[in-house]
């Protein structure tokens, strides 16, 4: 069982009026060392379950506020989170959170004290927000939310396309604490003619993206205007870790990563969908629920990534495990419905030739984990595979093959565990 099935996820939580003090600490120690990473875990790997997938395991504190990880890239930063993280925690702690940073160039320390929120753009009465104004001044709400990276499980697509071979690492739960955007968005007074809103982050931009190209996300105005859509301070009741996003993050729950804007300082009210690369060019999936496309298929209709899809996960045993037979066995784990709740949680002990219903934990908010546990029995020895699948209550169900495309985005297909039994 999960300990936060049981007490909330962080055992401390920070007074609103304390978190400009703490994070003065956090900026200062936040600086990343422009070399390489200084030392592995005494020279651990690790074998992801896919094609050339020996990845280095860097050491706790090789990089600012993050505990032991998994190294995809070093500059800038990819850091996956190993997957015992995920066997023992519903909320991921957050130096064990995954790291996903576009552009080498980006800040290595933010001063609280100096920074600023903008809010501009088709608005009646621009403004700008100190953090400390951000964190005072406004109701917080609280919000437990998966953040996945669009190309989570990459690994595993066939065939296999280009970029981040990410094993299942690439995500993460939390608690998040912030302003609702709606609450900033009606300070400003949005005009009628407003269509969306855009996010900039303090990353930069270097070669070989066009100087123009800043990092910006835009989402449409009812999406970034739906109270859900926050700009988040605390991450699990604590500061943002430097390479998660310090001092803010944009939050938005249901969707993709690519949009939790790190650093989010600019937010500009629009009258148009926006016409940068990260918009127009990059992030693109097929038109249709599953992002499914075949290989060199042509005519496509692509848009932007938005949703994410269901998924679900064994925690409670690993590929190679040995179980008895005739004995009851808890199989455990988690899911979560994408841009909707979890409505339920199946689990096959036969290689998917049957089903039976899990039993689901703590309802966290329809945007978070949710655990899950089933008991079932092996009647005779031999090779078995588990299964789980996970169905959101807008009726989607994770399939068996994922979907293909070029990105390979949107991964969700069931996962499976093989054991045998003696």
């Amino acid at each position: 069982m999960y300990p936060e099935m049981i007490s909330e996820p962080v055992a401390g939580r920070l007074k609103r009026r304390s978190l400009l003090q703490a994070s003065v600490a956090a900026g200062a120690m936040g600086a990343l060392a422009a070399t390489a990473p200084r030392a592995w875990a005494d020279d651990a790997t690790v074998s992801l379950p896919f094609d050339n997938g020996v990845r280095p395991i860097v050491a706790a504190g090789t990089f600012p506020g993050k505990g032991e990880m998994i190294l995809q890239r070093t500059r800038a930063p990819l850091l996956e989170t190993p997957w015992d993280v995920f066997r023992q925690h519903l909320f991921i702690p957050n130096d064990r959170a995954y790291v996903r940073w576009h552009m080498a160039d980006f800040p290595t320390s933010v001063d609280p004290g100096t920074f600023r929120l903008k809010i501009s753009g088709a608005v009646d009465r621009p403004y700008e927000l100190t953090l400390a104004e951000l964190v005072n001044e406004f109701a917080p709400r609280k919000l437990a939310a998966v953040n996945q990276c669009s190309g989570n499980s990459r690994g595993h697509i066939s065939p296999r396309v280009a970029g981040a071979q990410w094993n299942n690492g690439a995500m993460y739960n939390a608690m998040y604490t912030g302003v609702p955007l709606s609450v900033l968005l009606a300070k400003a007074g949005v005009k009628p003619s407003a269509t969306h809103v855009a996010f900039r982050s303090l990353e930069q931009l270097t070669p070989p993206y066009p100087a123009a190209d800043r990092f910006e996300k835009v989402l449409p105005l009812g999406r970034a205007n739906d109270g859900d859509v926050m700009v988040a301070y605390e991450m699990n009741g604590d500061t943002f870790p430097l390479l998660n996003g310090f001092p803010t993050r944009l939050v938005v729950p249901g969707w993709y990563s690519t949009y939790w804007v790190k650093m989010v300082h600019e937010i500009e009210v629009m009258e148009h969908p926006g016409e940068g690369f990260w918009m127009k060019v990059a992030y693109k999936v097929p038109n249709n629920p599953t992002g499914a496309m075949t290989p060199g298929q042509k005519g496509v209709d692509f848009v932007p990534i938005s949703a994410m899809v269901p998924r679900s996960f064994i925690t409670s045993h690993v590929d190679g495990d040995k179980i008895q037979t005739g004995r009851t066995i808890n199989a455990e784990g988690f899911a979560f419905g994408g841009n909707s709740a979890v409505k339920a949680v199946e689990f096959s002990s036969d290689g998917g030739a049957t089903y039976k219903p899990a039993v689901l934990g703590k309802n966290w908010g329809k945007y978070g984990n949710r655990a899950w546990r089933v008991a079932f029995e092996i009647p005779k020895a031999g090779a078995y595979t588990l299964m789980v699948r996970a169905t959101n209550e807008a009726g989607q169900t994770q399939p068996k093959i994922a979907a293909w495309n070029p990105g390979g985005f949107m991964y969700n297909a069931i996962e499976q565990i093989n054991v045998v039994a003696s």
